[in-house]
C-alpha cells in the first residue's frame, strides 16, 4: 500500500487527500512505485493521509482528508493514528497488506509507526528518490517503510532505494550497501553505543515506563546506553516552518506540471481557490492557513528563506 501522495501511473488517483486532485491519475509512476514494481511488489491501493501531508491548516486533525475522511486507529477506534502517513499506519496495524510506504517531512513516518506499534524508517535524504511524490519541502521530504517487522522494513527499504536521474541528490547514495537484511543478526547490538535523549522524557509517565522496558531489552542484548540531552531543540522550530512554507509552493507547482498536467489546479493559488469554492466538503472542520502562508512567500532566492534554512541546518546538527 502506498500513501496517497506517491504517484502511480495506473488507474489509481494520486491526490494527497484533496478533492482538487480527486480522479487525477499521474502520467507515470513515481520512482518509488517503479522500484517496487521492478522488485516484484503488487501495489494494491493507496492509503489515506492528513490532507496535503498535514500541511494545510494550523488546526488540523491527524489522519483527516476531504477525500478519505478520518483515519481511525485499529487499536482504539476513538483515536487517530497520528500523521501524516495515517492510513499506512492503520493499514499495517490492521494487517490489510504485507507492506506499506509512508512519507515524512517531520515525523510523518515515525510518529504514526510509533502510535500503531510498527517499524517505521525515515531514510537519509537521497537514499530514496523524491520524484513523483507530492512534496512539502525538498530539503526534508523522504518516503520510507512502515511495516510490522524489522525484516520487512529492511527488505522494503532495499527495494525502494536507488539512483534516479530525475532526482540528482540520489547520486550521493552510489556505492552504499543496500542489503539491509544482512545486518539483521541476533547479536548485532553488542558493542553499540545508543544515545537516550532524556530531554524528551517526562511528558507522560506511562509512556516513559514503556520506553524504559524497551531500553532494558536493548541493554540486555549488549548495547551500551548513554543518557544525553540533545541541545538547541528550541532554536529551529520557527525557521523550519519558514523553510517548509517557502519550499511547498514551488514544489507543488513542479509536481503538478510534471505528473498531473491535466489537473484543474496548476498552482498553490488554484488549490486555495478550489477549497474556498468547495468549503462545505474541503473545510468543514478547519481552514487552510498553511496553504495561504506558503502562497504568500517569495522565491527561494529570498534572504528570509536562505537565513531560515541556514539556521535550521546549524542547530539541527
Amino acid at each position: 500500500l502506498l500513501k496517497d501522495n506517491i504517484a502511480t501511473g495506473d488507474k489509481m488517483s494520486t491526490t494527497a487527500g484533496s478533492m482538487a486532485l480527486d480522479g487525477v491519475r499521474a502520467v507515470r509512476d513515481s520512482h518509488v512505485a517503479a522500484q517496487l514494481r521492478a522488485a516484484g511488489a503488487v501495489i494494491i491501493g493507496k492509503t489515506n493521509l492528513s490532507e496535503w501531508a498535514n500541511m494545510r491548516s494550523t488546526h488540523s486533525t491527524s489522519g483527516w482528508s476531504a477525500r478519505g475522511g478520518q483515519t481511525k486507529n485499529p487499536y482504539a477506534l476513538d483515536r487517530n493514528t497520528s500523521g501524516s502517513s495515517s492510513g499506512s499506519g492503520a493499514a499495517m496495524a490492521a494487517s490489510l497488506a504485507t507492506l506499506a510506504v509512508g512519507t515524512e517531512t517531520d515525523g510523518s513516518i515515525v510518529s504514526p509507526s510509533s502510535t500503531c506499534g510498527l517499524v517505521g524508517i525515515k531514510p537519509t535524504l537521497g537514499l530514496v528518490s523524491r520524484s513523483g511524490i507530492i512534496p512539502i519541502a525538498h530539503s526534508q521530504d523522504t518516503a520510507g517503510p512502515m511495516t510490522r517487522t524489522v525484516t520487512d522494513a529492511a527488505l522494503l527499504l532495499a527495494a525502494m532505494a536507488g539512483i534516479d536521474p530525475r532526482d540528482a541528490i540520489t547520486k550521493d547514495s552510489a556505492g552504499k550497501p543496500a542489503d539491509y537484511q544482512a545486518a539483521l543478526v541476533r547479536d548485532g547490538l553488542k558493542g553499540m553505543r545508543l544515545g537516550v535523549a532524556r530531554n524528551f522524557f517526562g511528558r507522560n509517565k506511562e509512556v516513559d515506563a514503556v520506553i524504559e522496558k524497551s531500553l532494558a531489552v536493548l541493554k540486555a542484548q549488549g548495547a551500551t546506553l548513554v543518557d544525553v540531552t540533545v541541545p538547541n531543540t528550541n532554536k529551529y522550530d520557527d525557521s523550519e516552518m519558514e523553510v517548509l512554507l517557502y519550499e511547498f509552493k514551488p514544489g507543488l507547482a513542479a509536481y503538478l506540471s510534471e505528473y498531473a498536467p491535466h489537473a484543474q489546479v496548476k498552482t498553490m493559488a488554484d488549490v486555495i481557490a478550489f477549497n474556498l469554492k468547495r468549503r462545505d466538503k474541503e473545510m468543514p472542520y478547519f481552514e487552510q492557513e498553511h496553504l495561504v502562508a506558503s502562497n504568500a512567500k517569495a522565491g527561494l532566492d529570498s534572504k528570509e528563506y536562505r537565513d531560515a534554512l541556514a539556521n535550521s541546518l546549524r542547530y539541527s546538527r
